[in-house]
C-alpha cells in the first residue's frame, strides 16, 4: 500500500469542523497562494474527491459583476490539486497539463466545486507517464452548474 501525501495527512489530523476547515485551507494558500485570490475553504478531501467553496467578493468580480470566468478556473485548480494530493500516493508525482472549460452561465453567487473522479486509478499499473482526468463541476448557491472543468494531471512514477 502506497503512503498517503502529507497534504492528505494534514486533512487527516484536523478537526472534521469549520476550523479544521479553515486551518487546512490557510495552509493550502501559503503553499499555493494564487489559489488566495479566491479565499477557497476545503470542505471535504478524501481520495477520489473534494470540495471546495468560495465567496463572490469584489476580488473575484468581472466587469459586469459576476465571478470572473478565470477566478473560477482558479477554485477548480485548488478542487482538483488538493484531490491529486488526496489520491496520488508518494510512490507517484503529478503536474497539470491541460485544462478544458466550458462556462455555462454567469455565476452571481459564491460557488461550490467538487472534483471526483470516477474511479480510483491502478497506481501501480502506472509505469510510465500516464492522463488523468480530473472532472470538476462548478455550482451556484442555487445549485445550478456554472462552470466545467475537465483538468488533466501527468502522473508517472518518482
Amino acid at each position: 500500500m502506497a503512503i498517503e501525501s502529507p497534504t492528505y495527512r494534514s486533512w487527516q489530523r484536523l478537526p472534521r469542523n469549520g476550523v479544521g476547515s479553515v486551518l487546512f485551507s490557510l495552509g493550502m494558500c501559503a503553499r499555493v497562494p494564487y489559489f488566495a485570490t479566491v479565499l477557497p475553504r476545503v470542505t471535504a478531501l478524501e481520495p477520489g474527491r473534494c470540495e471546495v467553496r468560495s465567496p463572490k467578493w469584489w476580488g473575484v468580480h468581472n466587469h459586469i459583476g459576476t465571478f470572473h470566468a478565470i477566478a473560477a478556473c482558479n477554485l477548480a485548480e485548488a478542487a482538483m490539486g488538493m484531490l491529486a494530493e488526496a489520491t496520488v500516493p508518494t510512490t507517484h508525482r503529478w503536474i497539470p497539463k491541460a485544462m478544458h472549460t466550458q462556462y455555462l452561465g454567469k455565476a452571481t453567487t459564491g460557488l461550490h466545486a467538487v472534483a471526483q473522479l470516477p474511479a480510483l486509478p491502478d497506481f501501480a499499473a502506472i509505469t510510465d507517464g500516464t492522463d488523468l482526468v480530473v472532472p470538476v463541476t462548478i455550482r451556484d448557491r442555487n445549485g445550478a452548474e456554472v462552470v466545467h472543468a475537465d483538468i488533466t494531471i501527468w502522473v508517472t512514477p518518482r
